[in-house]
């Protein structure tokens, strides 16, 4: 592993920070990670693997992981130590997207770029592939050693809550319950902050805990993982009706046709945008008590909300 490279580029200050470098540089260290944390695809049953390698490794900007390992720096810990939990959550989100994909949920053929798990291994292997992602995420995290105010029954439950049927997957059964419904706005915040912004918001405070961060730190790291969530997804309606097929990486409009509650649906575009803008700037303000140790999570935000795909 090449821990000490990834952190050669150490926030200094918000001003002259390089995103793109940060984003490479993680980015690589984050899949060097998962290359050892999955099973070789040659192992018996090869289906398998080589089904969870083809969806984890399709191309992802891996901005849950890298807000894990940006949130142990804010709290000035080591990324190292954050990194199986960041492998973690990307085993998790992989896992969301290969079942959200399937004909019985989103009925998606492509993510990514590239035809969906489920198109190229069909979809009982697809519906096997995410089930072993998801176990292989607490697998992962088992291997952490803990932190004298996070043990590894806290990361654990930690985990377990964000992927489970209160938050992640709640998230995702009242999405589909709403489908062709007109449904009130907090309902559609109620979808948003548990298929989103839940794990994302796991993300920041696993990568807090691994640095034994104090409450306070992992309060403030809560509240800006939850309006940087939200605003994801806010910005995922309107880029769904407002960028094409090509740009995205995946089917364009499908929201739109699957009549789904969505905010430029519920509010326009223009409130859409001001929504996403208020609740960026709420997170920017969570991030003050971390000072210039929270340049990376500033910068990533800023690039949650003006991203074009």
């Amino acid at each position: 592993m090449a821990a000490r490279d990834a952190q050669s580029t150490p926030p200094n200050t918000h001003g002259d920070f390089d995103l793109q470098r940060y984003l490479t540089e993680r980015s690589r260290w984050v899949d060097r990670g998962l290359h050892r944390f999955l099973p070789p695809q040659s192992t018996r049953p090869s289906t398998i693997h080589r089904a969870m390698r083809y969806s984890v490794f399709a191309g992802g900007k891996r901005i849950r992981p890298i807000l894990c390992l940006a949130a142990a720096e804010a709290c000035g810990g080591d990324p190292e130590e954050a990194l199986p939990l960041a492998c973690a959550i990307e085993c998790i989100h992989t896992y969301s997207l290969v079942h959200d994909d399937l004909p019985a949920m989103d009925n998606d053929d492509f993510r990514r770029g590239r035809p969906t798990c489920h198109k190229v291994f069909g979809e009982g292997i697809a519906v096997l592939a995410g089930d072993a992602l998801l176990t292989l995420a607490f697998e992962i995290a088992a291997q952490c050693r803990g932190w004298p105010r996070y043990p590894p029954e806290r990361i654990i439950r930690e985990l377990a809550e964000a992927a489970g049927s209160r938050q992640l997957i709640a998230g995702q059964v009242a999405d589909l319950e709403s489908e062709g419904k007109q449904i009130p706005l907090w309902q559609l915040r109620y979808i948003h902050e548990r298929k989103t912004s839940a794990l994302l918001c796991c993300a920041v405070r696993l990568g807090g805990m691994s640095a034994n961060c104090t409450a306070r730190q992992l309060e403030a790291l809560t509240r800006f993982g939850y309006h940087v969530g939200l605003a994801f997804q806010v910005i995922d309606d309107i880029l769904d009706v407002t960028q094409t097929s090509e740009k995205l990486g995946k089917t364009a409009g499908k929201d739109v046709k699957a009549r789904k509650a969505t905010y430029p649906a519920l509010v326009g575009l223009e409130r859409s945008r001001q929504i996403a803008q208020t609740l960026t700037r709420r997170a920017f303000a969570a991030l003050e008590p971390f000072g210039r140790k929270a340049a990376a999570l500033h910068a990533l935000a800023e690039f949650l909300l003006r991203r074009d795909h």
